[in-house]
């Protein structure tokens, strides 16, 4: 067994190796950038090695000064984590050949795997279900519609070195074909410098299904049952669960088989993920092989309870795989939701910054630690409070993960944990995930990949979040503010005769879009536990938990909540379940004199262009005194590796230029002003 091992990665994933590395007794060696200075990885390992500038191709991409690393630190093996060079053969290669063991595939397998054109065939030889489809790169747009007219509508056209939703278009018609392979030619030459493009069968209602496989050197190869990965906003996973709620067992193991065929016929040595396509019918087709660790694979630890780095490290360090196919259990139902760094209400645009409070819930599981019998939640993260989120690499925070009994269980435990999980400083994705959650289609199990577009073409807004009872969310906020009024009616020394005084009449106003606020009448008694009156509705709320915590919990008419609520002024702001709200709680006297007040409108922005986002001013395409017509390209910003090009909403003349090119942007910076 290794005695020190290199993670060629960082944030959460190279946390996570170091969690099993440190129960193993391995030392561990970090790498980081110039962002990455003070980030949790290189404070948890054990060494850690500077290799570069901030952005990943000047460092986490530098094979070299990885491989440097290596021999400085005495570090007998790599980790790659996911991402990064973790699927790069030519990588693999140079490590094994400086005398390195790589802690995944052989570079062979990872070579024959990474080109979508050559696995495809390489399955068919296993016999493997295939799309079926034109597997020969295709030369120009012309051709590509011929194809496409030849396989039927609707085609997917893919990048064959593609991957994580690059080049990658569906086409429904002969003018999509054209366009689309136009347009994947173009990315996959500038993401992954390979223009060489195939067309495909799109399958209708498709569900996105992976196979966990591993392998060792001494010829056995299993699999660890499925992984449902369907719930997906443009091609990057959302929600990912173990075991699926759709396939049936001779589905499941039929897939299992093939994917093992599939690893056997590559000479696979490590952990890898053999990804399908599953039809309404339950037909099911190769998609691609990801010869790494996924960054779902806990869901998959949860129900079969085998550490999938230890086995990695094992194998690598040439042990054999201490179970039979037979021998791997499928116990109870694992969700993991991917907490992102971005903003669910702007379009999911990246949200970089400082994290001002980071509280996860309280957690019962730990990573590379046995799951407890009743199931429990488990995050894996690479940052902390005070930390920041960096522009240079991906979104996200965090990977919340909870076990259950069953499906509804787990359900339930994540619907509560993403209560209990406080982030501010930068945006996150919680409130999509608690809708998606509460979603009755979801709910049901009816789902396919195409889910997020159907239910939310417009994007997401805060009126898309269901909530079964938005009244608590008012009581709540009426009980905080009592237990406030309260505690500063119990401070000492307060004049005789104009002291605190408490009503058991109040009004909570809700905050409304231009002044256009909602009041509800309450009344709040105090006898014990908390009674709010809410209309006909009462709510007890009893003092048991921490109600004027940022995360507050207690029992609500005896069943236990978990929210979160926030003072901000005179306002509160409440979340639960995904809603949020802004309240301020008045005694009816001063309610009534609040709707005389006269509304204040906001500043008009309309004759500038504003940063939608954080990030990095990559090109400003006009000039002052520049006439633009709608829809003309301004600006070009950058951040957590997305271009986002800025346009001009309607015709105009450039004033003046606000920001300049290579400036750091913050969220509604002005970049540029209209005549």
């Amino acid at each position: 067994m290794f005695t020190k091992i290199l993670i060629a990665n960082r944030g959460e994933i190279a946390c996570r190796v170091m969690k099993t590395a440190k129960r193993m007794g391995i030392l561990t060696v970090a790498v980081y950038s110039e962002a990455d200075r003070d980030a949790r990885h290189a404070e948890l390992a054990d060494e850690a090695v500077f290799i570069g500038p901030a952005p990943s191709r000047e460092s986490y991409l530098q094979a070299d000064k990885i491989i440097a690393a290596c021999l400085a630190t005495g570090a007998q093996a790599v980790h790659p984590g996911y991402g990064f060079l973790s699927e790069n053969a030519d990588f693999a290669r140079r490590v094994e050949e400086a005398g390195i063991v790589f802690i995944g595939p052989k570079h062979a397998s990872i070579a024959a795997m990474g080109d979508k054109i050559a696995s495809k065939k390489l399955a068919q030889a296993a016999s493997v279900n295939t799309i079926p489809g034109w597997n020969e790169a295709i030369e120009s747009p012309e051709r590509a519609r011929e194809i496409a007219r030849d396989i039927g509508y609707p085609v997917m056209i893919k990048a064959s070195a593609g991957g994580g939703g690059k080049g990658l278009r569906v086409a429904f018609n002969d003018l999509e074909a054209f366009d689309g392979f136009s347009s994947c030619r173009s990315e996959a030459k500038a993401s992954f410098g390979d223009d060489r493009i195939f067309i495909e069968k799109f399958v209708e209602s498709p569900r996105h299904i992976e196979i966990q496989v591993l392998a060792d050197a001494h010829g056995h190869t299993v699999y660890l049952h499925e992984r449902e990965c369907s719930i997906q906003r443009r091609h990057q996973k959302v929600i990912e669960e173990a075991p699926s709620p759709f396939i049936s067992e001779e589905t499941r193991r039929a897939m299992g088989e093939q994917a093992v065929a599939l690893a056997k016929a590559v000479n696979y040595q490590s952990a890898g993920t053999v990804e399908f396509v599953v039809g309404k019918d339950q037909s099911f087709y190769f998609l691609e092989m990801n010869t790494r660790l996924q960054v779902e694979h806990p869901v998959t630890e949860c129900i079969t309870g085998i550490d999938l780095v230890e086995m990695m490290i094992r194998v690598a360090a040439g042990e054999a795989l201490p179970f039979t196919q037979a021998q791997i259990p499928r116990r109870g139902w694992a969700i993991e939701c991917r907490i992102n760094a971005e903003d669910p209400f702007r379009g999911f645009l990246p949200s970089t910054g400082r994290l001002v409070r980071y509280l996860p819930p309280p957690t019962t599981m730990e990573a590379a630690g046995p799951a407890p019998e009743g199931g429990g939640v488990r995050v894996d993260t690479g940052v902390y409070e005070g930390g920041e989120i960096p522009m240079f690499y991906d979104s996200m925070i965090a990977k919340l993960i909870v076990h259950g009994s069953d499906r509804a269980d787990a359900i339930r435990q994540m619907r509560e944990a993403l209560n209990g999980f406080v982030i501010r400083g930068v945006s996150s994705n919680i409130p999509f995930q608690a809708a998606l959650l509460a979603h009755p289609r979801f709910v049901a199990g009816d789902f396919n990949t195409g889910f997020i577009a159907e239910h939310y073409p417009q994007g997401f807004r805060a009126e898309d979040v269901p909530h079964d009872d938005p009244d608590f969310l008012v009581a709540l906020a009426a009980a905080v503010h009592r237990s406030y009024r309260e505690r500063a009616a119990g401070i000492s020394g307060q004049l005789p005769g104009h002291g605190v005084q408490i009503g058991e009449d109040a009004v909570v106003v809700v905050r409304g879009e231009a002044g256009a606020h909602r009041h509800v009448p309450v009344h709040i008694e105090s006898r014990g536990a908390m009674l709010v009156m809410v209309g006909e509705r009462s709510y007890s709320l009893s003092r048991e938990g921490t109600l004027t915590a940022i995360r507050a919990s207690g029992l609500c008419n005896g069943k236990p909540f978990t929210a979160q609520v926030e003072r901000h002024g005179l306002w509160l702001r409440v979340e639960h379940n995904g809603l949020r709200i802004e309240a301020m709680v008045l005694s009816p006297r001063a309610a009534e004199l609040l709707r005389l007040m006269p509304f204040k409108a906001p500043a008009d922005m309309s004759r500038f262009l504003l940063s939608p986002m954080p990030g990095l001013l990559v090109d400003i395409a006009v000039q002052p005194g520049q006439q633009v017509q709608a829809g003309e390209r301004l600006a070009v910003i950058e951040a957590m590796k997305m271009e986002n090009i800025l346009t001009a909403a309607r015709a105009g003349t450039v004033s003046e230029l606000l920001a300049k090119k290579g400036e750091s942007l913050a969220v509604d910076q002005p970049i540029l002003s209209f005549e």
